[in-house]
């Protein structure tokens, strides 16, 4: 288990989100808010809505 990975927002955060959006029908704007310097809050409603890992959250994220 990566302990050490790091959240790696590409481009626009906007971007991101509809990509998400697009694949996981049921995230809401409110599971997507992000606020900088609070990304564990995102990671903790994505880990709890999508059932993930945090790690598995945060390479998702870093591969869109």
């Amino acid at each position: 288990m990566k302990t050490d990975a790091k959240l790696m927002i590409k481009g626009s955060w906007n971007e991101a989100k509809g990509k998400l959006k697009q694949k996981y029908a049921d995230l809401t704007d409110d599971d997507l808010l992000y606020e900088e310097g609070k990304e564990d809050e995102l990671l903790g409603r994505l880990q709890r809505k999508l059932g993930k890992s945090i790690d598995d959250v945060k390479d998702e994220i870093n591969s869109l």
